[in-house]
């Protein structure tokens, strides 16, 4: 059952009352595959730190670049960019998809204020809102060698001359495909489809084992 109809719109709260247990995306690589192969514990030489930022909430804003933007700044306080813009926080985020497209990112279980209030801002315009939370993560890359592990698993120019702080994109990696952002100067963040999670997370401890990658868990 919906918990506010907006016109022909129901919105549902992801994030029930209820004590239902929740896994995350890299639940099953954590748990099952550290049973014969345990992750690699982040220490002083690790190369790379790898880290599951689980369970944030993720929507996906669609409409009039204008429309979205008096909204975005009122609700989140953050101007809709064309690449990737954070608050002051560094909590709440949002990034250009598509000439009408950008995906919003907040603190697990905010997402649902969040979407009540962007739809109470936009009114009456023409937009979609989708709470993609369940069906998505984000990975963590730091190190002085985590670009180097980017260069080993995509195509994509990575060099600070192309890929400077502030941008996001899509690209392959490896045999998937995902959101590659770069919100600091020394942090990565891949933002991955829940089905890839495991491919993904296999395909990283592989090719991070030179640099003596390390999972914070």
């Amino acid at each position: 059952m919906s918990d506010i109809t907006y016109g022909q719109v129901a919105t549902f709260n992801t994030h029930p009352e209820a004590a239902i247990p929740s896994e995350s995306p890299l639940s099953v690589a954590f748990n099952q595959i550290s049973v014969s192969t345990p992750a690699p514990a982040v220490n002083h030489a690790s190369g790379v730190r790898l880290e599951e930022k689980a369970f944030l909430g993720h929507l996906i804003l669609r409409g009039g670049a204008i429309v979205l933007d008096e909204a975005v700044r009122k609700v989140l306080g953050i101007s809709l960019p064309l690449g990737l813009a954070l608050d002051e926080s560094g909590e709440r985020s949002v990034q250009w998809l598509s000439p009408d497209e950008w995906l919003v990112i907040v603190p697990g279980g905010e997402e649902f204020e969040v979407e009540q209030r962007l739809r109470d801002a936009l009114g009456d315009a023409h937009y979609a809102i989708v709470d993609a939370s369940g069906g998505q993560t984000l990975v963590s890359l730091e190190g002085e060698k985590a670009r180097e592990l980017l260069m080993k698993s995509t195509s994509y120019d990575v060099h600070p001359s192309n890929f400077p702080v502030g941008k996001a994109v899509s690209v392959v990696f490896a045999k998937s495909s995902l959101i590659l952002r770069r919100p600091a100067e020394d942090r990565y963040e891949l933002v991955l489809r829940r089905s890839f999670a495991d491919y993904l997370y296999r395909w990283i401890l592989d090719a991070g084992a030179e640099y003596g990658i390390g999972v914070q868990r």
